[in-house]
């Protein structure tokens, strides 16, 4: 005889924590754990699934919400970028094809920071963030260790926007326009 869907919803609610807990170990998002959650119990009252005791429910449980954690870290791992929004505008505006150049002196300054980076970091940010790769594929791409390249990130992060501001602040009080 299989539980009832009241015996499934009670299970499944003082399960709640550790359920939550197993989706939170792979998606590090305490919302996003919580929403996990929510689905595994949907799942299991709305689909035609039935459970012989509880344990099988909750084997099926964590599981399930292990597999919806990778799932959600899939659709969000794009999302997740350190950049200031700006600052990666810009950057695509550089990397974008010889014939479309945009103007303005914030491109301009990027432009001058970027030439003042080695080569190989302009590498690391062109596979991180215009080719899409997370860092550990960047790392693997490029031979160095996975925290070796968050620190080289987060350096590159700093240095390019101290060189921006640096360079737009010797530009004068209209950085828009240009004008003095």
């Amino acid at each position: 005889m299989s539980l009832s869907e009241q015996a499934v919803l009670q299970a499944l609610m003082q399960a709640r924590v550790r359920v939550s807990g197993a989706a939170w170990l792979i998606v590090r998002d305490t919302h996003a754990a919580e929403d996990i959650f929510q689905n595994v119990a949907l799942k299991a009252l709305t689909r035609d699934l039935s459970f012989e005791n509880e344990s099988a429910l909750l084997s099926w449980a964590f599981i399930t919400a292990r597999r919806e954690g990778i799932d959600w870290i899939r659709r969000h791992r794009r999302e997740i970028t350190c950049l200031d929004t700006e600052i990666l505008e810009l950057l695509e505006h550089e990397w974008q094809s010889e014939a479309v150049r945009p103007e303005g002196l914030r491109v301009d300054a990027l432009r001058e920071c970027l030439d003042s980076v080695p080569e190989e970091s302009r590498r690391l940010l062109r596979l991180r963030y215009f080719e899409g790769h997370n860092c550990e594929e960047v790392a693997r791409s490029m031979g160095i260790g996975l925290n070796a390249i968050y620190k080289r990130v987060s350096r590159l992060h700093e240095s390019l926007r101290l060189c921006i501001e640096g360079k737009l602040g010797d530009a004068g009080p209209d950085l828009e326009t240009g004008a003095p």
